[in-house]
């Protein structure tokens, strides 16, 4: 294990902020994070939903947004490479956002190799199969042909209907089961399988933090649920000896 300054080799990974301006505590809580924390880190991955919604990579061009590049330029000028993935809410961000903020865009999934470790990364809202309402939406949304409609309206049009389409959605759910709400098991076991059975795999979006232990096909996967950043906010530590959920200093 390599090490920087007084702190072991790590790698941090989040999910599930939902920056907005109407929460402050949360904002001031990541800025903090990302210079007194993610600066002694070899690399973090934010696993989607860093916004609470993202109408179109023209929305960066507000003061808000840019507060939130300036803190992601300042990490990249640390030395830290940080590396995000699409969430339900922030689908829409695109290059002119990553290149801007110096952060690298992933597919979701993606396997990479942590300390000798093979991890697959994930958002999961992929996996909440037994939702059939909400991965009807998500093919919609998805589609290259309805982005690009979408984004030919105007900014203030977008985030009209994404706060319409928020305010039906935060309906729905207290309507649904939670399960329903959850990862699919048997399409948690048919990904796992798919990419060899990582040693872990890494996922947010259901806001329920936890480290699980699976045995697949002889296989011990680890499996750890990053937790939301609305009450408690969390990272998740990587290092050569493992893992471990870490809680925020500052309050949110």
């Amino acid at each position: 294990m390599t090490n920087i300054g007084d702190q072991s080799s790590h790698t941090l990974l989040i999910s599930d902020l939902h920056l907005c301006v109407s929460r402050p505590n949360i904002t001031a809580a990541f800025l903090d994070f990302l210079q007194n924390t993610a600066t002694k880190a070899d690399a973090l991955y934010i696993l989607g939903d860093l916004f609470e919604y993202w109408a179109g990579d023209d929305a960066m061009e507000d003061a808000y947004h840019n507060i939130i590049i300036r803190a992601f330029l300042a990490l990249a000028n640390s030395g830290v490479n940080a590396y995000f993935m699409h969430g339900n809410r922030d689908f829409l961000i695109s290059d002119s956002f990553c290149n801007a903020a110096k952060i690298t865009l992933l597919t979701d999934p993606t396997c990479i190799t942590l300390y000798g470790q093979k991890v697959l990364l994930s958002h999961g809202d992929a996996l909440c199969t037994d939702d059939a309402a909400y991965m009807q939406f998500r093919n919609q949304v998805r589609n290259a042909q309805w982005q690009a409609e979408f984004l030919s309206q105007p900014l203030a049009e977008r985030k009209r209907q994404i706060e319409a389409i928020r305010m039906r959605s935060e309906q729905e759910k207290t309507r649904k089961a939670a399960d329903i709400m959850d990862i699919n098991p048997k399409a948690l076991a048919d990904l796992l399988a798919e990419y060899d059975y990582p040693a872990f795999f890494i996922h947010g979006h259901t806001h329920r933090p936890n480290e699980h232990q699976l045995q697949l096909d002889g296989h011990n996967i680890t499996r750890w649920v990053l937790g939301d950043w609305y009450e408690q906010g969390s990272y998740l530590r990587f290092d050569a000896k493992g893992c471990r959920s870490v809680p925020l200093i500052a309050a949110i």
